[in-house]
C-alpha cells in the first residue's frame, strides 16, 4: 500500500503555514540553565490582586456556566464606556461589541468573517507572527508591506497605496507594534484613513497595547472620524495592559453587521469567552487604571535601561514608544539575525527572537522584550557586552 504522508493528510492551507519563528529559540532555551529570556512577549507581573480576587469571587459564587455568545452585558457596557472615556468613541454594547478568547480569537473571527478565498489583506511588517497566518487560514492572501527604520518602523501610507489591487479587501494596522515598539502618528493614521475611504476598504486595527505608550498619545484609529468607525474592526484585550495573558479574554468592536458575523462564527466554535475571565475583566476596567499606570512606569524604566545599553554596545536601537519591545539592528555583530540569536543563546544564555521571524523588514534585527525584571535586563546587557566584545 502507498504510504500517506502527513503533508497529504493535512490541507494545503495548513501544511503551508510556516512554524512560528519565536518558538525555535525557546525550545532550545528550555533545555538550558540560567537563561535570561528577552523573548516571550508577556508581562512578568502577576495579574493585580483586585482582578485576581474578582475571578476567585466569580468561581465561589458559582459563575461556572456559559454566558451569552456576545459576552456578559456588564462587560460589554464597561468596554464601551472605557473606549468613550479614553478615545471619545461610542460603541453600542448590544450589537457592536463581542467578548472573545483573547485578542487572538478576535483576529481569527475577524478574518474568517470578512474574507472570501483570494481576498487580499495589506499587512505592514515587521509584525506579530499571527497576522499573516490568520489571513491565510481564512482563505485570504497576506500582502506584506515592509516598514523601515528610517520611519521608526511606522508604515509609509504610500507603500500601502502601491500594494492595493482589485482583490484588496482590507488594510491591517497594529500600533503600538509587536515586535518593534513603533507607534503611528495621527498624520499617518489620517493618510491611511484617506486610502481606506478612497478604495472602500475595511480596516482591522489591533490596539492591544494601547495603554502602554511612552511620551506619546495613542491614536485610536476608528476614533479619528465617524465614517472610519463604520469600516473598522477594533481588536483589544486585557492580556498586555492588565497582565492577564493566561485569562484569555479580549474583545472586538465594530459596525453591527460585521460584529454579528463574528458572533455567528464564535457561537459555533467557542460558544462564549470564559465566564471567570469576563468577571475579572470587568473589574480590570472598573478599578485597574492605577495598576496599569504602575506597570507602564516600570516598563518605561526598563525600556530606557535596555535601549541605552544596546546603543552603548553598538546595537543601534531606535526609541520604541509603545508596547514592551526593543528592536535593535544587529549588523555590528557581523552576523545575520538567526546566527546572532542562536550564538547569543548558546554562548551567553540570553534568549532573543531574530527579526526575520516577524516578516519582511525584520531581517538584520532582533526583538528583545523588556517585560522582565530590571535586574535581569542589567545582567542581560552585561552578557551581551561580553558577546559583542568577541564579535562586534
Amino acid at each position: 500500500m502507498q504510504e500517506v504522508t502527513n503533508v497529504q493528510r493535512l490541507s494545503k492551507r495548513v501544511a503551508g503555514l510556516k512554524p512560528s519563528g519565536i518558538r525555535k529559540f525557546f525550545d532550545i532555551a528550555a533545555t538550558m540553565k540560567d537563561v535570561i529570556s528577552l523573548g516571550i512577549g508577556e508581562p512578568d507581573f502577576t495579574t493585580p490582586k483586585p482582578i485576581l480576587d474578582a475571578g476567585i469571587r466569580s468561581l465561589q459564587n458559582g459563575e461556572t456556566h456559559y454566558t451569552s455568545n456576545w459576552g456578559k452585558m456588564e462587560l460589554r457596557q464597561a468596554i464601551s464606556d472605557n473606549l468613550q472615556r479614553l478615545y471619545q468613541i461610542k460603541y453600542d454594547p448590544t450589537n457592536e461589541i463581542i467578548a472573545t478568547v483573547g485578542g487572538s480569537e478576535a483576529l481569527y473571527l475577524t478574518f474568517t468573517a470578512i474574507l472570501d478565498t483570494g481576498d487580499e489583506v495589506i499587512i505592514p511588517t515587521p509584525c506579530f507572527v499571527s497576522y499573516q497566518a490568520e489571513v491565510i487560514m481564512a482563505g485570504g492572501v497576506a500582502v506584506e508591506v515592509p516598514a523601515r527604520e528610517a520611519n521608526d518602523f511606522c508604515v509609509d501610507p504610500d507603500d500601502i497605496r502601491k500594494a492595493i489591487t482589485p482583490r484588496t479587501k482590507a488594510i491591517f494596522i497594529g500600533y503600538p507594534s509587536n515586535p518593534t515598539g513603533a507607534v503611528a502618528t495621527r498624520e499617518v493614521m489620517l493618510e491611511i484613513a484617506k486610502i481606506a475611504e478612497e478604495f472602500d476598504l475595511l480596516v482591522v486595527t489591533d490596539e492591544l497595547y494601547d495603554r502602554l505608550v511612552y511620551d506619546f498619545q495613542h491614536v485610536c484609529f476608528p476614533a479619528l472620524d465617524e465614517s472610519l468607525k463604520n469600516r473598522t474592526i477594533l481588536i483589544g484585550g486585557f492580556s498586555k495592559n492588565y497582565a492577564m495573558t493566561g485569562w484569555r479574554i479580549g474583545f472586538a468592536c465594530g459596525p453591527s453587521d460585521l460584529i454579528q458575523g463574528l458572533v455567528r462564527i464564535h457561537q459555533y466554535t467557542i460558544m462564549s469567552a470564559p465566564t471567570t475571565a469576563q468577571d475579572a475583566a470587568l473589574v480590570a476596567i472598573q478599578s485597574g487604571d492605577p495598576h496599569v499606570e504602575e506597570m507602564r512606569v516600570e516598563y518605561d524604566r526598563r525600556r530606557r535601561l535596555l535601549v541605552a545599553g544596546l546603543n552603548r554596545l553598538g546595537l543601534s536601537t531606535f526609541e520604541p514608544r509603545g508596547a514592551f519591545y526593543a528592536f535593535p539592528n544587529i549588523q555590528a555583530s557581523g552576523m545575520d539575525d538567526e546566527t546572532f540569536a542562536e550564538k547569543l543563546l548558546r554562548e551567553e544564555s540570553v534568549a532573543v527572537v531574530p527579526g526575520n521571524a516577524f516578516g519582511p523588514g525584520g531581517e538584520g534585527y532582533a526583538r528583545m522584550c523588556y517585560a522582565t525584571s530590571y535586574e535581569k535586563i542589567e545582567e542581560a546587557i552585561h552578557r551581551m557586552e561580553k558577546f559583542m566584545n568577541r564579535y562586534g
